[in-house]
């Protein structure tokens, strides 16, 4: 299992390099976040076991730095000299120290909660590269350091996060895998004609998601929040394509009782290759459009399903035929495992037929202006993702919350503000800016607890009012404050090395890209307000400004993808039907399906997210499966004379049955999905079901209607 960063951002993208340069120069925001139960966060023993636990974990290797209480100094001012003394002092009375706590707030509210009942305790890993593969054991040695002196403590920060994707992953993975194959099971024993292809297509199943995870792991990939739905959607596609072959050889066999075993399954493969390609190709078009988004976790998963397309392709007949081989069956007598009574799927399409030719004019009316509204809908999907919606509910999800009510927010977010010429910035007007700045920052209601050279001014113009009066020369000024920026306090980096550049450090919650765009929007307007732009720049720097950029990537992955599904889907139809006139007929059913998944989003407020990201490529591909083995049959039929309505009444009776099967098996395998108690991966189930759903509907009604009335 692999969440990092790395699967979600090139390494040769600007952004993701600004990233990693920000950690390795002012520090990291890979950050744990300890909030430790005390008596009294300010008594001296509860202090003594923070030191230890500072002990203990900074050994670790990947450890860069650790921040707390018993590590917190403040600046003293004596002898034209900037000093250091512990922010906590065992000799100073319980009264004395909230006194000094309460001149440093933005700091001391970051140490202690404000009833004294916790501690906070930080933990800075070293820059993201160096500590990616030790991710899978970071949080547990951390947690078993933790667990020597604390019991019910609260943990969480972005490697907290991380882990808990990981095992969330690791245990839906597998439950999705285990119902999968039970909900097809079961749903073979009423779909299959006889029990003896319920061994066939479970085969079919099996075999191809085996190799493709054998392959994977052989190549050193792991799973993550997205490909983890490879091995349900791949199970589900097999059976599709087994229970297609299945239909057409007993279908056969029913119709030509006389002729030998070997013929037959020539007969089936020849009967169902064509359809069974086209669709493959298809399918495979709408994963492989994954592979233009610029996410590499998006790529990653359209490449590894389209190689397992292609395995289940190439086996499923190779199973089938092996199957067919060695199965004697008669097929008059044969009759599924389960019946629903009172249930013919023959009388069904019979009605289907019926209706579709008497109606096809008010079916296309009506489908024809839903499809209109869905495409107006569009325009009003919000593109979002919160990233609480990445976290299921648990411990993890628990500490998080009970961490940013005291703390304000668990992110860290870093602003760098230079000199465009390399000079020092402390100097007087510099320094009012800054003020201001940091004072426009704290009235934001989105962040919290900045801190910047401005916090420790203050604090020293309430104990030193001297050094702040208007006679200071800047000089002296700007050795003064040089020297709060110590090694001491390397947790809240103040100034670069050469002073040019002044930094804050702000907190900020976990919350959606939409939010964490106005932020950042908010800061570069803030910073444009009070300084020149011709002599300042701004760097806003931390995971939240790369992370803001999903919707970018979202968006992106949205517009390329589905459109180079769509132009590469339409070239298949239109190589495969042979008639530009019918390939158009048969197109806008498929584009419907797309259309009512997006009403369905604009009315449920369901947002595009980094997994709903790749619903309509996908869709796309699935949703014209059953259309292309409908028209196949019907454009055979043409061969047998006949108006369009029987050629497709034909068509309907004979592909039906298999068409409602492989149906309720891809709904089934998206229900699965849909039962994740991951709210971003529970969405894209439940709207992947509803789309198939969808696409089924409108084969079956939209699609006769059409070319009932226009393929003359």
């Amino acid at each position: 299992m692999d969440n990092s960063l790395s699967i979600w951002f090139l390494e040769d993208d600007p952004s993701y390099k600004a990233y990693i340069d920000f950690q390795e120069n002012f520090g990291s925001d890979e950050i744990f976040i300890a909030m430790l139960p005390v008596e009294n966060a300010i008594g001296e023993t509860e202090v003594e076991t923070l030191k230890q636990l500072h002990k203990a974990v900074e050994g670790l290797t990947y450890v860069k730095t650790t921040f707390s209480l018993a590590k917190a100094k403040y600046p003293i001012y004596a002898n034209d000299e900037i000093s250091f003394d512990n922010l906590y002092n065992a000799k100073r009375s319980e009264k004395g120290l909230k006194s000094l706590f309460s001149k440093l707030p933005n700091i001391t509210s970051q140490l202690v909660t404000k009833d004294y009942k916790h501690q906070f305790f930080y933990i800075q890993m070293q820059p993201t590269p160096t500590i990616e593969d030790k991710r899978q054991d970071i949080a547990v040695e951390i947690r078993s350091i933790i667990d020597k002196s604390y019991s019910n403590y609260f943990l969480t920060g972005p490697p907290v996060l991380n882990e808990a994707y990981s095992k969330g992953i690791y245990k839906e993975s597998l439950i999705f895998g285990i119902l999968t194959v039970l909900v097809i099971t079961i749903l073979l024993l009423f779909l299959l004609p006889s029990r003896r292809y319920l061994y066939i297509a479970l085969l079919a199943v099996a075999i191809p998601v085996s190799l493709l995870f054998g392959l994977i792991t052989s190549l050193g990939f792991a799973l993550n929040m997205i490909s983890m739905l490879i091995p349900t959607i791949l199970m589900v596609y097999s059976v599709s394509d087994a229970v297609h072959i299945i239909n057409i050889y007993h279908k056969e066999g029913v119709m030509n009782a006389s002729i030998s075993k070997v013929h037959l399954i020539t007969i089936a493969i020849r009967r169902s290759l064509t359809p069974c390609f086209y669709t493959t190709l298809t399918t495979f078009v709408g994963y492989f459009a994954l592979y233009i988004s610029p996410l590499p976790a998006f790529k990653n998963m359209g490449v590894f399903t389209c190689i397992g397309l292609l395995l289940s392709f190439i086996l499923v007949y190779i199973i089938t035929i092996i199957g067919f081989s060695f199965m004697n069956l008669d097929f008059e007598k044969a009759r599924p495992i389960l019946k629903l009574k009172g249930i013919s799927q023959t009388k069904f399409i019979e009605w289907l037929n019926s209706f579709t030719s008497n109606y096809k004019t008010s079916i296309i009316t009506v489908f024809t202006l839903i499809l209109v509204f869905g495409v107006f809908s569009i325009f009003q999907v919000d593109i979002d993702t919160n990233s609480r919606d990445l976290l299921a509910e648990g411990q993890a999800k628990d500490d998080l919350r009970a961490v940013e009510q005291e703390l304000g927010g668990s992110n860290r977010l870093q602003l760098n503000i230079a000199t465009s010429n390399g000079e020092a910035i402390l100097n007087k007007e510099a320094l009012k800016k800054i003020e201001v700045f940091h004072k426009k920052l704290e009235d934001n209601p989105l962040i919290s607890s900045p801190v910047s050279v401005v916090t420790i001014q203050s604090f020293l113009k309430k104990r030193t009012p001297v050094l702040f009066q208007s006679n200071i020369s800047e000089e002296k000024l700007q050795r003064t404050l040089a020297g709060v920026d110590a090694a001491e306090n390397s947790f809240f980096k103040l100034f670069s090395d050469d002073l040019s550049t002044a930094s804050f450090t702000l907190t900020l919650m976990e919350m959606r890209t939409s939010e964490l765009e106005q932020v950042l929007n908010d800061i570069k307007i803030a910073f444009e307000d009070t300084f020149d732009t011709n002599h300042f720049n701004l760097e806003i720097n931390g995971f939240a400004v790369v992370f803001a950029q999903l919707n970018n990537f979202i968006l992106e992955t949205q517009f390329k993808s589905f459109f180079a599904a769509f132009f590469v889907a339409f070239l298949c139809l239109w190589f495969f039907i042979k008639s530009l006139r019918t390939t158009i007929l048969v197109l806008v059913p498929n584009v419907l399906p797309l259309a009512i998944l997006a009403i369905f989003m604009s009315l449920f407020n369901i947002p595009l997210d980094v997994t709903t990201a790749m619903i309509t490529p996908i869709m796309l591909g699935i949703a014209m499966d059953d259309t292309i083995h409908l028209v196949h049959k019907y454009r055979k039929s043409k061969r047998v004379q006949g108006t369009a309505e029987v050629r497709m009444d034909k068509a309907m009776l004979y592909t039906g049955s298999a068409l409602l099967s492989t149906t309720i098996a891809l709904v089934g395998g998206f229900l699965i999905i849909a039962s994740s108690a991951t709210p971003s991966v529970r969405d894209f189930g439940a709207l992947c079901a509803v789309t198939v759903a969808i696409a089924l509907i409108t084969d079956i009604f939209y699609l006769p209607a059409l070319l009932k009335k226009f393929d003359n």
